[in-house]
Parts: structure tokens; C-alpha cells; sequence
């Protein structure tokens, strides 16, 4: 468990680097999120070609891989049109209810359902999303089409981790990952040509962050938290990459000299309690019994 922690909190911080790097607008949103998939994608191929670890147990299991690949290509080009008809702020908080949206479907579909933790910690978080984003965000929230994007977007990212969950249970990390990238940067390349996007031409500096991107926000972070994906439960996972707001927040006033304010400090210590209160449960359950 102590190694599926730290993955998970590595790929968070190699995750976070995204949203960062997609704040210094090298290139548009959409672009971004194509090449993003599309590098880990030939670096992934070329891995599985030469090592000859691609398998897949059946046909079945493969489309819901590939599946899996649409949903987060979904997720993605949703929170950036979002972004692009509102203000990233809005987006992030409508993508980031991804874990109620988890909650509620493991709920009323799935056999294991969420523990009360899992509710506690959620409350505990969106309180501290509530803090950390700001409280004239709500009371200027406007019901309207990027609104309406923006919810979709969480709603397609808490699918793809409940279905991510149940295929990593019939495939090798490094097969899904590979076969959900693909199907991802196909799915982006289709996106981004009706979008009429531009796929080239870019500043060296722009090559660059398309790199860092690929390599590290999608095939390390991804390979990381599928890993972690694979021995947690969904809905503490989904709880957990709550974290990604405060780690972007703290790159954000390094890198690019965006204001973190003791507001922003009061939110992510929330957010970080929250899913606390979800890993520790089970130790406060030990010490209920003993006690008895």
C-alpha cells in the first residue's frame, strides 16, 4: 500500500504540471491535449513493440480499453471548451466533481458501495475547493452552455476512472495504458481537425512543453496512477486527485508568479484533510474496536 501511495503521489505532482504548462498558451487547448496523448502514445507503442509486452485477454476487454481512451480524450476536450467559453477557474471547479460523480454511480451500480469516509472526505474537500476557488465563483456561476461542458467534463472523467478501474482488473498497466492512448490521440486528431486547429508550426519553446506534456503529465503520471488505479478503491482515488488543484496552485506561483493567497493556503489544507479522512478510516475503526 505504502508504494501504491507514493505512485499515486507522483503521478498527482507529474499531473499538475499541465494545467501549468498549458498557462503559458504555446499553443491552443485542443492542440495541447492532442499532443499530449499522441507523444505518450508513439512512446508507448514503440516501448510494447520492442519488449512485446502488449496483451490483451480478449477482444471485449479491448474495446472497453479503447473506450476508456475515448472518455478521458472526452474529458479533456470538454474542460478546455469550458475554459475557453468561461474562465478556467469555472471549469476547474465543474471538472472537479468528478469524485461526487464517482460516489453517486458506484452507489447505485456497483456492489461495493462507498464507505461513509468516502461522503465525510468528499464534504471536507468540496469545502475546501469551495475555499480555495472562491466563494464569488459560485454566486457568479452561469447555467449556461459552458457550464453545462464543464459538468460533462467531470461526469466523462469519473467514467473513465470506474471503467479504467474494472479493466486494469483483466489487463497489465502498461497494455491499457497503450491501448487507451491510442484510442485518446485518435479520437483528439478527429477533434482537433473539425475544430480546425492548428497541429503545427509551432516555436521551439512550444515543441517543448508539447513534450513535457506527453512524456510527463500523460505517460508518466498516467502510468503511476493506473498503477495506483489498479489496488485502490475509485472513489478514494478520485477523492485523491483533488490534491492535483493545490499541487497546480503552489507550480503556478513558482512558475508562472500567479498570486497564492493565505485563502488559496486555508482551501488546500481542506481539500488535503479530506482525503486524509478517506485513507485513515480503517485505523480508526482498529482503535474503536480496541477501545472496546
Amino acid at each position: 500500500m505504502k508504494k501504491t501511495r507514493f505512485a499515486l503521489l507522483i503521478g498527482i505532482l507529474a499531473i499538475s504540471l499541465f494545467p501549468v504548462i498549458v498557462g503559458m498558451q504555446l499553443t491552443s487547448g485542443l492542440t495541447s491535449a492532442f499532443y499530449r496523448m499522441a507523444i505518450a502514445s508513439v512512446a508507448l507503442v514503440g516501448y510494447v513493440l520492442i519488449t512485446g509486452t502488449f496483451k490483451v485477454p480478449s477482444w471485449q476487454v479491448a474495446s472497453l480499453g479503447a473506450v476508456c481512451g475515448v472518455l478521458f480524450a472526452t474529458d479533456i476536450s470538454l474542460w478546455n471548451l469550458s475554459i475557453q467559453q468561461s474562465t478556467a477557474t469555472q471549469g476547474t471547479l465543474l471538472t472537479n466533481l468528478a469524485p461526487i460523480w464517482v460516489g453517486v454511480i458506484a452507489f447505485l451500480f456497483f456492489k461495493n458501495k462507498p464507505r461513509r469516509s468516502f461522503w465525510v472526505g468528499t464534504v471536507v474537500a468540496m469545502v475546501g475547493i469551495a475555499i480555495f476557488i472562491g466563494v464569488e465563483v459560485f454566486l457568479t456561476l452561469s447555467f449556461d452552455r459552458a457550464f453545462t461542458l464543464g459538468v460533462l467534463s467531470g461526469f466523462f472523467y469519473a467514467l473513465y476512472i470506474l471503467l479504467s478501474k474494472h479493466v486494469l482488473t483483466k489487463m497489465e498497466v502498461v497494455s491499457f495504458i497503450t491501448l487507451s492512448s491510442v484510442s485518446s490521440a485518435l479520437f483528439l486528431l478527429v477533434v482537433n481537425l473539425v475544430a480546425n486547429q492548428s497541429l503545427w508550426g509551432f516555436s521551439t519553446n512550444a515543441w517543448i512543453s508539447l513534450l513535457l506534456q506527453g512524456l510527463v503529465s500523460q505517460l508518466l503520471a498516467w502510468l503511476l496512477i493506473s498503477y495506483a488505479t489498479k489496488r485502490m478503491r475509485a472513489t478514494r482515488l478520485s477523492l485523491s486527485l483533488l490534491s492535483q488543484v493545490v499541487f497546480a496552485s503552489i507550480l503556478a506561483w513558482f512558475v508562472l508568479g500567479e498570486e497564492f493567497t493565505i485563502v488559496k493556503l486555508i482551501g488546500g489544507i481542506f481539500i488535503l484533510a479530506g482525503i486524509a479522512i478517506t485513507f485513515y478510516e480503517k485505523k480508526a475503526v482498529r482503535e474503536t474496536y480496541k477501545k472496546m
